[in-house]
C-alpha cells in the first residue's frame, strides 16, 4: 500500500512539475514581463493553449500575441492558441463598436484589411478621446478601442464565417 502511495505521489508530482516548469513557465514569463498585462491564466490541454488575459487599455495585443508565439513556440507547437481578453469596455465603447461593426465586417468579408483602420478612424473622429487601432498578423486582425479609462479588445479571425463571436471577443 505504501509503495502505491509513493509511486502515485512521484508520478503526479512529476507531472505537475513538468506541466508547471516546462509547459506553463515560458508563456507565464512572457506575460508577467509584458507591459500592460494585469493578470493572466494559462490552460494547456492536448490540442489547445488557452490564455485568459486581463489587459490595460491601449496594450499592444498583436505584439503580445507575437511574443507569446515566439517565446512559447515549443509549448504551443501543434496546439491551437486561443486568447480570451477580459472585457473592461464602457457603454460608450460598446455603442461605438456596434456602429463600426458593419464597416469592419464588410472589410473583412472583402479581405480589404486596410479599410478597417480607415473605417475606425472615420468613426473615431466623431468621438473625442477615442482611440481605435487595427493591427494584423497572418491569422487575426486585432482591434483595440480605448477612451482613456476603459478598453475593448476584439480579435477577428481572418477566416470567413466567424463573425458571430466578434461582439464578445
Amino acid at each position: 500500500m505504501l509503495s502505491v502511495v509513493v509511486s502515485a505521489s512521484v508520478l503526479f508530482g512529476g507531472w505537475f512539475l513538468y506541466r508547471h516548469y516546462a509547459l506553463q513557465n515560458p508563456i507565464a514569463q512572457v506575460l508577467s514581463q509584458y507591459e500592460g498585462v494585469i493578470d493572466s491564466q494559462i490552460d494547456i490541454k492536448r490540442n489547445t493553449v488557452t490564455l485568459k488575459l486581463d489587459l490595460q487599455p491601449e496594450t499592444d495585443l498583436r505584439d503580445l500575441v507575437s511574443q507569446i508565439q515566439k517565446e512559447g513556440k515549443s509549448v504551443i507547437d501543434q496546439r491551437e492558441l486561443m486568447i480570451e481578453v477580459a472585457d473592461h469596455s464602457s457603454d460608450v465603447l460598446n455603442e461605438w463598436w456596434d456602429s463600426a461593426m458593419l464597416s469592419v465586417a464588410q472589410a473583412m468579408d472583402n479581405r480589404q484589411y486596410t479599410e478597417i483602420q480607415t473605417a475606425l478612424n472615420q468613426l473615431a473622429d466623431q468621438r473625442p478621446n477615442l482611440k481605435a487601432v487595427a493591427q494584423i498578423d497572418d491569422q487575426n486582425v486585432y482591434v483595440s478601442l480605448s477612451d482613456g479609462t476603459s478598453g475593448k479588445f476584439i480579435i477577428l479571425p481572418r477566416h470567413p464565417g466567424t463573425m458571430e463571436v466578434w461582439n464578445h471577443a
